[in-house]
């Protein structure tokens, strides 16, 4: 019986997972703790991928091999002490995972089978084989594209090799411990969660979805981030529901397929403006620019539905998605700062930072990305607010200086603004016209 290498990254879990099929019938399972991706990782981000890899071991009986380095180095060794003729994995479409696992390729046989994706980044273009800049005719394509069904995988698929019984093993680690309380992770709670949000939330899922106050979205991001479930999974229980909530969700799994398409036809994407006339625009910068960018990271702009989405990322390592919107308009168009400052901060306290929605979700607000006519649109952070948030119960959640102040009014603050809570760092209307005006001067 020959052995084989899974080396698992972002699919941890082991069912829908086609790797599994192809890797035969016996295998080691290797997870590779990498500094360079690490390294730039939150502590919730960090925390979750511990969580999810303790999970993955009970799955595996307690025989994932966990080790720590470059995975240039300890992959080859690790397949050679096993006596591996192949690696398994799941194709990674991302710039730094592209790149790394080129440079492994050259010394094994890596094979990937599969990617974190419904349909794979490349697969989805014109007639003419160009890729589509943007989403809807996109979005189209994609759906006549169609994806596979869920692969009927699981912990039994394969023969799980106890890394003890592998000499030469490399420096095997203890999964490390989260530094915090965090959510539940791994393939179990990914699927309780999918359950739940189906059965409770998702009918009402295209009334609701805005609104940051209910809390009623699914919440299933950082599962999709970490592979605990494939989206290929969800889009199969999508199918069998008729109702305009599931086919508003299933448009929100194509806009992380096509990030990630968008990200992998141009990586340069992620650090970089995707239209790049944008590189002419005028940014603030200094001290003052430095002074309102820490005002926006510890929610005291003195806007209350802009604080309140700042202190629950800080807190939560979440925010929901209507306010990541509102706060990135604030940071680009009323403090006039680089869309990747916000970005990068994001990234850093995301549970579910990914790097091809983040960047390109960032992108869009800031109008240098994909979307076609972005750039005078300037979220009124009170207005959305108001229309948002009616009932005033998320600015309460969040901003504790607010919750003597009732119903929507703890947008405005018009009758009284508590002593303790700032004033407003600028004036949106004044910086509004500042900022139609800059993006007017592009050519």
């Amino acid at each position: 019986m020959s052995e084989s290498l899974v080396w698992f990254r972002r699919d941890l879990r082991v069912g829908d997972l086609p790797t599994l099929s192809a890797a035969g019938e016996r295998a080691l399972g290797l997870f590779v703790l990498d500094d360079r991706l690490l390294g730039p990782s939150g502590g919730p981000r960090r925390d979750f991928l511990y969580r999810s890899l303790s999970a993955l071991d009970q799955q595996l009986g307690g025989r994932l091999l966990v080790v720590r380095g470059d995975p240039v180095e300890v992959v080859p060794m690790i397949a050679k002490a096993v006596g591996a003729q192949e690696v398994h994995v799941s194709a990674d479409y991302g710039p730094y995972g592209r790149e790394r696992d080129a440079a492994v390729a050259e010394h094994v046989d890596l094979v990937a089978t599969g990617s974190p994706y419904a349909v794979a980044p490349g697969r989805v273009t014109k007639d003419d084989g160009s890729p589509y800049k943007v989403f809807t005719p996109w979005f189209k394509r994609w759906l006549d594209h169609g994806w596979r069904g869920p692969a009927g995988t699981g912990a039994d698929t394969l023969d799980w090799i106890d890394p003890d019984d592998v000499g030469g093993r490399g420096r095997r680690v203890r999964i490390p411990a989260p530094d915090a309380p965090g959510p539940e992770a791994g393939e179990v709670a990914a699927h309780e969660r999918w359950r739940e949000f189906c059965d409770d939330d998702l009918l009402r899922y295209d009334d609701e979805r805005d609104r940051p106050d209910l809390d009623t979205t699914s919440r299933m991001s950082v599962y999709l981030k970490f592979g605990n479930i494939h989206p290929r999974t969800m889009l199969a229980d999508l199918a069998r529901r008729r109702s305009r909530g599931a086919e508003q969700y299933r448009r929100q799994v194509a806009w992380r397929d096509f990030y990630a398409d968008i990200l992998f036809q141009r990586p340069d994407s992620a650090r970089r403006n995707y239209d790049t006339k944008f590189d002419a625009i005028r940014h603030d910068a200094g001290r003052d620019a430095d002074a309102l960018f820490a005002a926006w990271c510890e929610g005291r702009t003195g806007y209350p539905i802009v604080d309140a989405g700042m202190r629950q990322l800080v807190a939560e390592g979440w925010m929901h998605n209507r306010v990541r919107m509102i706060v990135a308009s604030f940071l680009v168009k009323d403090l006039h700062l680089p869309w990747w400052r916000g970005a990068r901060f994001f990234m850093q306290h995301l549970v579910d930072g990914d790097l091809a929605s983040n960047q390109h979700g960032w992108q869009w607000t800031a109008g240098s990305g994909t979307d076609a006519s972005p750039y005078f649109r300037v979220f009124n952070p009170t207005g959305q607010g108001e229309k948002f948030d009616p009932t005033g119960d998320y600015v309460r959640r969040w901003v504790p200086e607010l919750r003597g102040i009732g119903g929507k009014a703890v947008h405005t603050l018009k009758d009284a603004r508590p002593e303790n809570y700032p004033e407003q760092i600028v004036d949106h209307a004044e910086e509004r016209r500042e900022a139609l005006a800059r993006y007017g001067e592009l050519s």
